[in-house]
Protein backbone atom coordinates (compact mmCIF):
# COMPACT_ATOMS: atom_id res chain seq x y z
CA UNK A 1 0.00 0.00 0.00
CA UNK A 2 1.12 3.25 -0.81
CA UNK A 3 1.87 5.16 2.86
CA UNK A 4 0.61 8.55 1.60
CA UNK A 5 -2.96 6.00 1.30
CA UNK A 6 -2.28 4.62 4.60
CA UNK A 7 -2.04 7.72 6.48
CA UNK A 8 -4.95 9.06 4.79
CA UNK A 9 -7.25 5.50 5.80
CA UNK A 10 -4.89 4.56 8.75
CA UNK A 11 -3.76 8.25 10.46
CA UNK A 12 -2.63 6.61 14.14
CA UNK A 13 -0.92 3.60 12.39
CA UNK A 14 2.22 2.43 11.21
CA UNK A 15 2.59 -0.29 8.40
CA UNK A 16 5.30 -3.34 9.04
CA UNK A 17 6.07 -6.50 7.49
CA UNK A 18 7.24 -9.49 9.73
CA UNK A 19 8.64 -13.27 9.06
CA UNK A 20 6.62 -15.62 10.74
CA UNK A 21 7.94 -19.18 10.02
CA UNK A 22 9.40 -18.14 6.77
CA UNK A 23 6.08 -16.48 5.76
CA UNK A 24 5.63 -12.50 5.45
CA UNK A 25 2.50 -11.33 7.12
CA UNK A 26 1.49 -7.86 6.57
CA UNK A 27 -0.14 -5.68 9.32
CA UNK A 28 -0.67 -2.10 10.54
CA UNK A 29 -0.61 -1.01 13.98
CA UNK A 30 -1.72 2.09 16.48
CA UNK A 31 -2.61 2.81 19.27
CA UNK A 32 -2.04 2.15 23.35
CA UNK A 33 -3.47 -0.61 25.80
CA UNK A 34 -5.06 -3.45 26.04
CA UNK A 35 -4.32 -5.19 22.16
CA UNK A 36 -7.29 -6.18 19.34
CA UNK A 37 -6.67 -8.04 16.49
CA UNK A 38 -8.79 -6.95 13.26
CA UNK A 39 -8.86 -9.97 10.71
CA UNK A 40 -10.78 -8.92 7.56
CA UNK A 41 -12.47 -10.79 5.16
CA UNK A 42 -13.15 -12.40 1.84
CA UNK A 43 -12.10 -10.62 -1.45
CA UNK A 44 -10.86 -7.83 1.15
CA UNK A 45 -7.47 -7.24 3.04
CA UNK A 46 -7.06 -5.34 6.38
CA UNK A 47 -8.05 -2.17 4.71
CA UNK A 48 -11.84 -2.63 5.20
CA UNK A 49 -11.39 -1.69 9.19
CA UNK A 50 -10.16 2.03 7.99
CA UNK A 51 -13.71 3.43 9.19
CA UNK A 52 -12.97 2.14 12.57
CA UNK A 53 -9.63 1.72 13.20
CA UNK A 54 -8.35 4.88 14.95
CA UNK A 55 -11.45 5.38 16.73
CA UNK A 56 -10.87 2.17 18.39
CA UNK A 57 -6.77 3.09 18.70
CA UNK A 58 -8.09 6.13 21.25
CA UNK A 59 -8.66 2.95 23.53
CA UNK A 60 -6.59 -0.14 22.53
CA UNK A 61 -3.66 -1.04 20.34
CA UNK A 62 -5.12 -1.86 17.61
CA UNK A 63 -3.57 -4.48 15.04
CA UNK A 64 -5.09 -5.20 11.93
CA UNK A 65 -2.96 -7.66 9.68
CA UNK A 66 -3.52 -9.41 6.06
CA UNK A 67 -4.29 -13.33 6.75
CA UNK A 68 -2.21 -15.83 4.16
CA UNK A 69 -3.28 -15.60 0.73
CA UNK A 70 -4.83 -12.17 0.91
CA UNK A 71 -3.09 -8.70 0.38
CA UNK A 72 0.22 -8.48 1.03
CA UNK A 73 1.03 -11.19 3.00
CA UNK A 74 2.38 -14.35 1.33
CA UNK A 75 0.35 -16.74 -0.64
CA UNK A 76 2.63 -20.00 0.84
CA UNK A 77 2.49 -23.05 -2.10
CA UNK A 78 -0.45 -25.54 -0.94
CA UNK A 79 -0.91 -28.79 -1.21
CA UNK A 80 -3.80 -31.85 -2.22
CA UNK A 81 -5.28 -31.36 1.64
CA UNK A 82 -5.13 -27.77 1.64
CA UNK A 83 -3.61 -27.65 4.75
CA UNK A 84 -1.53 -24.29 4.51
CA UNK A 85 -5.06 -22.40 3.76
CA UNK A 86 -6.38 -24.31 6.82
CA UNK A 87 -7.85 -21.78 9.57
CA UNK A 88 -5.51 -23.54 12.00
CA UNK A 89 -2.67 -22.39 9.88
CA UNK A 90 -4.19 -19.34 9.27
CA UNK A 91 -5.00 -18.78 12.93
CA UNK A 92 -1.53 -19.59 14.05
CA UNK A 93 -0.01 -17.01 11.83
CA UNK A 94 -1.93 -14.36 13.84
CA UNK A 95 -1.44 -15.93 17.40
CA UNK A 96 2.78 -15.58 16.55
CA UNK A 97 2.22 -12.15 14.83
CA UNK A 98 0.62 -11.10 18.07
CA UNK A 99 3.19 -12.94 20.67
CA UNK A 100 5.97 -11.29 18.40
CA UNK A 101 4.47 -7.95 19.02
CA UNK A 102 4.13 -8.40 23.01
CA UNK A 103 0.92 -9.65 23.62
CA UNK A 104 0.12 -13.48 24.55
CA UNK A 105 -3.20 -12.23 25.14
CA UNK A 106 -5.70 -10.74 23.24
CA UNK A 107 -9.24 -9.87 21.65
CA UNK A 108 -10.33 -10.41 18.09
CA UNK A 109 -12.75 -9.16 15.97
CA UNK A 110 -13.41 -11.07 12.37
CA UNK A 111 -15.29 -10.26 9.64
CA UNK A 112 -16.21 -12.76 7.39
CA UNK A 113 -13.25 -15.08 6.49
CA UNK A 114 -11.90 -13.51 9.72
CA UNK A 115 -13.92 -14.61 11.87
CA UNK A 116 -13.69 -17.85 10.61
CA UNK A 117 -10.09 -17.86 11.36
CA UNK A 118 -11.17 -16.22 14.77
CA UNK A 119 -13.39 -18.97 15.38
CA UNK A 120 -10.70 -21.54 14.86
CA UNK A 121 -7.95 -19.83 17.00
CA UNK A 122 -10.58 -19.46 19.90
CA UNK A 123 -10.87 -23.36 19.77
CA UNK A 124 -7.17 -23.61 19.66
CA UNK A 125 -5.90 -20.69 21.99
CA UNK A 126 -8.11 -20.23 24.20
CA UNK A 127 -6.07 -18.88 26.86
CA UNK A 128 -5.12 -16.66 24.56
CA UNK A 129 -8.32 -15.20 23.00
CA UNK A 130 -10.00 -13.01 25.76
CA UNK A 131 -13.18 -12.01 23.81
CA UNK A 132 -14.44 -13.15 19.95
CA UNK A 133 -16.36 -10.97 17.79
CA UNK A 134 -17.44 -12.39 14.63
CA UNK A 135 -19.08 -10.47 11.81
CA UNK A 136 -22.12 -11.49 9.35
CA UNK A 137 -21.27 -15.44 9.87
CA UNK A 138 -22.39 -18.57 11.09
CA UNK A 139 -19.89 -21.49 11.82
CA UNK A 140 -18.85 -22.98 8.62
CA UNK A 141 -19.78 -26.41 9.88
CA UNK A 142 -23.40 -25.71 10.09
CA UNK A 143 -23.82 -23.94 6.21
CA UNK A 144 -21.84 -26.98 4.73
CA UNK A 145 -23.84 -29.31 6.34
CA UNK A 146 -27.08 -27.96 5.95
CA UNK A 147 -26.65 -26.67 2.70
CA UNK A 148 -30.13 -26.36 0.91
CA UNK A 149 -31.53 -24.61 -2.45
CA UNK A 150 -31.84 -21.11 -0.51
CA UNK A 151 -28.17 -21.62 0.62
CA UNK A 152 -26.25 -22.79 -2.59
CA UNK A 153 -28.06 -19.85 -4.62
CA UNK A 154 -26.99 -16.70 -2.46
CA UNK A 155 -23.22 -18.31 -1.05
CA UNK A 156 -23.03 -20.05 -4.71
CA UNK A 157 -19.37 -18.37 -4.31
CA UNK A 158 -18.53 -21.14 -1.45
CA UNK A 159 -18.93 -23.97 -4.74
CA UNK A 160 -17.45 -22.67 -7.12
CA UNK A 161 -13.90 -21.31 -4.92
CA UNK A 162 -13.61 -24.80 -4.15
CA UNK A 163 -14.14 -26.46 -7.58
CA UNK A 164 -10.43 -28.10 -8.78
CA UNK A 165 -7.60 -26.06 -9.82
CA UNK A 166 -7.32 -23.92 -12.06
CA UNK A 167 -11.23 -23.55 -12.75
CA UNK A 168 -12.36 -20.62 -10.41
CA UNK A 169 -8.52 -19.23 -10.75
CA UNK A 170 -9.09 -18.72 -14.86
CA UNK A 171 -12.26 -17.67 -14.56
CA UNK A 172 -12.14 -14.78 -11.92
CA UNK A 173 -8.69 -14.07 -13.18
CA UNK A 174 -10.55 -13.11 -17.06
CA UNK A 175 -11.65 -9.78 -15.07
CA UNK A 176 -11.14 -9.42 -11.60
CA UNK A 177 -12.14 -5.70 -11.82
CA UNK A 178 -15.64 -7.37 -12.74
CA UNK A 179 -15.75 -10.31 -9.95
CA UNK A 180 -15.00 -7.65 -7.58
CA UNK A 181 -17.40 -5.15 -8.43
CA UNK A 182 -20.69 -8.09 -8.31
CA UNK A 183 -19.31 -9.51 -5.15
CA UNK A 184 -19.19 -6.48 -3.40
CA UNK A 185 -22.93 -5.67 -5.61
CA UNK A 186 -23.96 -8.72 -4.74
CA UNK A 187 -23.36 -8.76 -0.42
CA UNK A 188 -23.22 -4.89 0.11
CA UNK A 189 -26.37 -2.80 0.63
CA UNK A 190 -24.73 0.20 -0.04
CA UNK A 191 -22.57 1.28 -3.05
CA UNK A 192 -20.99 4.02 -1.42
CA UNK A 193 -19.89 2.22 1.60
CA UNK A 194 -16.61 1.42 0.12
CA UNK A 195 -14.68 4.19 -0.86
CA UNK A 196 -12.47 4.95 -3.95
CA UNK A 197 -9.27 4.14 -2.12
CA UNK A 198 -10.36 1.12 -0.27
CA UNK A 199 -11.83 -0.36 -3.73
CA UNK A 200 -8.86 0.25 -5.04
CA UNK A 201 -6.56 -1.39 -2.53
CA UNK A 202 -8.55 -4.46 -2.78
CA UNK A 203 -8.28 -4.72 -6.63
CA UNK A 204 -4.55 -4.05 -6.58
CA UNK A 205 -4.27 -7.35 -4.23
CA UNK A 206 -6.56 -9.14 -6.27
CA UNK A 207 -3.70 -10.87 -8.25
CA UNK A 208 -3.64 -14.17 -9.32
CA UNK A 209 -1.58 -15.35 -6.75
CA UNK A 210 -3.91 -14.02 -4.15
CA UNK A 211 -6.49 -15.48 -6.32
CA UNK A 212 -5.64 -18.87 -6.11
CA UNK A 213 -4.93 -18.50 -2.64
CA UNK A 214 -8.25 -17.35 -1.82
CA UNK A 215 -9.75 -20.20 -3.46
CA UNK A 216 -7.16 -22.49 -1.52
CA UNK A 217 -8.71 -21.00 1.80
CA UNK A 218 -12.14 -22.35 0.31
CA UNK A 219 -11.39 -25.65 -0.43
CA UNK A 220 -9.30 -25.76 2.97
CA UNK A 221 -12.92 -24.89 4.26
CA UNK A 222 -14.77 -27.88 2.72
CA UNK A 223 -12.11 -30.26 3.67
CA UNK A 224 -9.88 -30.17 6.17
CA UNK A 225 -11.58 -27.46 7.99
CA UNK A 226 -14.46 -29.62 8.50
CA UNK A 227 -12.01 -32.18 9.81
CA UNK A 228 -10.71 -29.95 12.16
CA UNK A 229 -14.65 -29.13 13.17
CA UNK A 230 -15.50 -32.39 13.88
CA UNK A 231 -12.97 -33.38 16.18
CA UNK A 232 -14.18 -30.52 18.31
CA UNK A 233 -17.19 -31.49 18.50
CA UNK A 234 -16.76 -35.38 18.80
CA UNK A 235 -15.19 -34.03 21.61
CA UNK A 236 -17.27 -31.60 23.20
CA UNK A 237 -14.60 -28.74 22.62
CA UNK A 238 -16.41 -25.29 22.77
CA UNK A 239 -14.91 -21.69 22.91
CA UNK A 240 -14.11 -20.43 26.22
CA UNK A 241 -13.98 -16.80 25.98
CA UNK A 242 -17.52 -14.75 25.37
CA UNK A 243 -18.46 -14.52 21.71
CA UNK A 244 -20.32 -11.57 19.97
CA UNK A 245 -21.98 -11.92 16.89
CA UNK A 246 -22.81 -8.96 14.78
CA UNK A 247 -24.84 -9.46 11.62
CA UNK A 248 -26.42 -7.44 8.96
CA UNK A 249 -29.61 -7.42 9.14
CA UNK A 250 -30.34 -6.55 5.67
CA UNK A 251 -28.36 -9.60 4.36
CA UNK A 252 -28.88 -13.52 4.45
CA UNK A 253 -26.84 -14.87 7.14
CA UNK A 254 -29.35 -13.32 10.13
CA UNK A 255 -32.40 -14.09 8.04
CA UNK A 256 -31.20 -18.04 6.65
CA UNK A 257 -29.90 -18.48 10.49
CA UNK A 258 -30.61 -18.56 14.36
CA UNK A 259 -27.04 -17.18 14.35
CA UNK A 260 -27.02 -16.73 18.06
CA UNK A 261 -28.02 -20.33 18.04
CA UNK A 262 -25.50 -21.51 15.89
CA UNK A 263 -22.97 -19.92 17.60
CA UNK A 264 -23.92 -21.55 21.32
CA UNK A 265 -23.64 -24.83 19.83
CA UNK A 266 -19.79 -23.68 19.55
CA UNK A 267 -19.33 -21.41 22.20
CA UNK A 268 -20.55 -21.33 26.22
CA UNK A 269 -21.33 -17.82 26.08
CA UNK A 270 -22.67 -16.12 22.93
CA UNK A 271 -24.97 -12.63 22.52
CA UNK A 272 -25.78 -10.57 19.26
CA UNK A 273 -27.86 -8.82 17.00
CA UNK A 274 -28.30 -7.34 13.59
CA UNK A 275 -26.83 -4.41 12.39
CA UNK A 276 -28.89 -2.13 9.91
CA UNK A 277 -26.55 -3.33 7.13
CA UNK A 278 -25.28 -5.35 4.57
CA UNK A 279 -22.42 -7.61 4.72
CA UNK A 280 -19.93 -5.29 5.01
CA UNK A 281 -20.76 -3.82 8.76
CA UNK A 282 -17.27 -2.10 8.72
CA UNK A 283 -17.72 -0.14 5.73
CA UNK A 284 -21.73 0.22 5.53
CA UNK A 285 -22.42 1.18 9.25
CA UNK A 286 -18.86 1.72 10.86
CA UNK A 287 -20.40 4.22 13.50
CA UNK A 288 -22.83 1.46 14.39
CA UNK A 289 -20.28 -1.30 14.50
CA UNK A 290 -18.10 1.28 16.52
CA UNK A 291 -20.89 1.20 19.27
CA UNK A 292 -21.26 -2.69 19.01
CA UNK A 293 -17.67 -3.25 19.26
CA UNK A 294 -16.87 -1.17 22.21
CA UNK A 295 -19.92 -1.81 24.46
CA UNK A 296 -18.75 -5.35 23.86
CA UNK A 297 -14.96 -5.24 24.11
CA UNK A 298 -14.76 -2.53 27.08
CA UNK A 299 -17.35 -4.70 29.26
Amino acid sequence: MNLEILNEMFNQFKKFTVEIEGLLINYVIGGSGPAILLLHGYPQTHVMWHKVADQLAEHYTVVASDLRGYGDSDKPPTNETHTPYSKRASGNDQVKLMQLLGFNKFQLVGHDRGGRVGHRMALDHPDVIEKLVVMDIAPTYTMYTTTDMEFATAYYHWFFLIQPYDIPEKMIGQNPLYFLEKKFGQWGRDSSAFTKEAFNEYLRCLTPETIHASCEDYRASATIDIEHDQVDLDNGNKIKCPVLCLWGKKGFVGRKYDVIGEWSNWADSVQGYGINSGHYLPEETPEETLNALLKFLTK
